[in-house]
């Protein structure tokens, strides 16, 4: 992972003129730039109503208010007085204040995508992959019997994991129901993904950042359009979770469903406080019915109260400040109505005991020491906050990815469901074995395509895109020729999408009107169908799972604690599409 940051200043992050229009519409209001020097910090009110005196001390304190979210109480400000974050927490009616960093970034946008695509391209950079990247591409242009479906389809392993296809041939989701993808962006005007984008929903939370994002400021004022990606991992996720059944290219779980882009990464993958925390409760005022967070908290691994043993006393008032502020903002979207899913991680970790963790804070470089966690009192967010609904990677054999994260302690509430991530290793002793097709194919912005030479500036796929296995299929669709791009990426960042994908199915399936016009399911119901419909599977045969056979060190073995209802591997089973969508609110056919 591109590692970030204790202290960016938010002069780089404040709302810009899209998130600017989103805050007007929201809770969330933009009072001033920020000052172009000094530092920045996140303020957080003991009360959400006591936001409004909090503003007029730090005013007082000589401190330039930036932005406020009334929502919740979080007010960001800049001030050029030494020790201002200690004289902050001083303050009448303030729950916890810290230099502002970063909440989180995506698993696969930074080290972890860098590690798989590696992996990926060692195997990749031979005639005989070329030529089984092609073979797959032909595969794709058949159909799938089950259902209506799009030519490539048949290579959507995951898809046939979780029942989708028998669930499209009932139905294909309702358009009243709204997906919301916290992540890098989506390109809204992917062939695949544009008949889905609600375009007056979506929202860009986030600023172009010099020191991280690299080559900025391709927008006025460095704030991309909300329908822009310039990572891919946000289009990927909204792929899987609703790319429309039109004809062409792939189909997602929810093909019919409305994509809401609320952007709180960073091009680079880094997710702040301030974007993410807006992203949630915007998230909440607008109605949406399901967001996937495909992310986790950075600069720290763990969050803990407090502190880990070894934290300065201002890194855990960080620590408290994003704890105390993503838990918040986690409460009031679900209470808005919101069912949040998460992608469990891809550290290999068992969540109930986790390891030393050597690499936080992870930025500025070099400040990263070893750091005892205690679970009881450090968190993974926002996995491992309320209401989130955590999901572990499986390959195509169903068997639990190694790098895909699980727990030994099946009363933290740290796993929920399964669902397909990719798992390139998978398929020892068959050709299918390190090959793309076992990982998660999905939409892909052309311009990251050909920013990373997968894709040549005629929109022809280069000798590296096909050794990675990136697809173009073209097709008429709104009575034009357009083509469209897909790539192969493993994680439980793709997982997670799968999950959301099965929620948004059950909001459609089961919903019902709410208040003036809306439409809905509260998301408890949400969650007790998605586990309630999976499909059981067992821990391996002797409750452990080693990966030594496949490359791996000793350090992925696995422990899996439970029955085939629930354990720590599976959660509740895999999620499943057409159980959701079946006659009757039981388990399913």
């Amino acid at each position: 992972m591109v590692a970030v940051m204790g202290v960016v200043a938010l002069a780089t992050t404040a709302l810009g003129a899209t998130a600017a229009t989103a805050a007007q519409q929201s809770t969330t209001t933009a009072t001033s730039s920020a000052a172009s020097a000094g530092g920045t910090f996140a303020v957080l009110a003991d009360r959400a109503s006591d936001v409004d005196s909090v503003v007029a001390q730090l005013r007082r304190a000589g401190a330039t208010v930036v932005s406020v979210n009334r929502a919740i109480g979080l007010v960001t400000v800049t001030s050029r007085s030494a020790g201002f974050a200690a004289k902050a927490r001083a303050l009448k009616g303030v729950r916890a204040a810290a230099t502002d960093g970063v909440v989180g970034h995506s698993p696969d946008a930074g080290r972890v995508k860098d590690r798989v695509v590696r992996e990926r391209q060692t195997a990749a950079k031979t005639a005989a992959a070329v030529k089984a990247a092609k073979a797959a591409k032909a595969k794709g242009k058949g159909t799938a019997a089950a259902g209506p479906s799009d030519p490539l389809d048949s290579l959507l392993w995951g898809m046939d994991m979780i029942n989708a296809p028998q669930a499209h041939a009932r139905t294909l989701g309702d358009h009243r129901v709204k997906v919301g993808v916290m992540d890098t962006g989506v390109d809204g005007s992917h062939p695949d993904l544009a008949a889905n984008f609600d375009h007056a929903l979506s929202r860009n939370f986030t600023t172009d950042m010099s020191d991280i994002d690299g080559d900025v400021c391709e927008f006025a004022g460095c704030v991309d359009p909300a329908d822009h990606d310039d990572n891919g991992h946000g289009t990927h996720v909204a792929g899987t979770m609703a790319a429309a059944m039109n004809g062409m290219g792939v189909s997602g779980v929810a093909p019919a469903v409305d994509i809401v882009n609320v952007r709180a990464g960073q091009d680079s993958g880094y997710f702040f406080l301030g974007a993410t925390a807006d992203a949630l409760t915007y998230s909440g005022d607008v109605g949406l019915d399901v967001v996937n967070m495909s992310f986790y908290v950075d600069p720290w691994a763990y969050n803990c109260q407090g502190g880990a043993p070894e934290d300065s006393p201002e890194e855990a008032a960080e620590q408290d400040l994003i704890i105390a502020t993503m838990s918040r903002a986690l409460n009031y979207a679900h209470g808005k109505g919101v069912t949040l899913v998460a992608a469990l991680g891809n550290n290999h970790e068992d969540k109930s005991v986790p390891r030393v963790d050597p690499s936080s804070p992870d930025y500025p470089g070099g400040t990263e020491h070893d750091r005892t966690i205690d679970n009881a009192t450090c968190f993974d967010l926002p996995v491992e906050g309320p209401h989130v609904i955590g999901v572990s990677a499986l390959g195509p054999s169903t068997r639990k990815a190694d790098y895909s994260n699980y727990a030994t302690d099946l009363r933290s509430g740290e796993i929920e469901v399964s669902a397909p991530g990719g798992w390139f290793r998978d398929g020892l002793g068959t050709q299918t074995y390190r090959t793309n097709g076992n990982l998660i194919l999905s939409t892909a912005p052309l311009n990251v395509m050909q920013d990373e030479g997968q894709v040549d500036e005629n929109g022809d796929i280069t000798e590296l895109g096909e050794s990675l296995g990136t697809m173009k299929d073209c097709g008429v669709v709104d009575g034009r020729e357009q083509c469209g791009y897909y790539q192969y990426l493993q994680g439980t960042s793709m997982a997670s999408p799968h999950a959301a994908g099965v929620a948004a199915l059950a909001v459609s399936a089961q919903g019902h009107k709410q208040g003036r016009g809306g439409f809905g399911l509260a998301p408890d119901k949400v969650r007790a169908i998605l586990m309630n419909t999976a499909t059981d599977h067992a821990c391996p045969a002797g409750g452990t799972q080693s990966y030594v056979d496949v490359g791996r060190s000793a350090e992925f073995t696995a422990t899996c604690v439970g029955g085939a209802s629930f354990n720590g591997f599976y959660g509740a089973g895999i999620v499943n599409a057409l159980r959701v969508v079946a006659k009757g609110k039981g388990n399913g056919p």
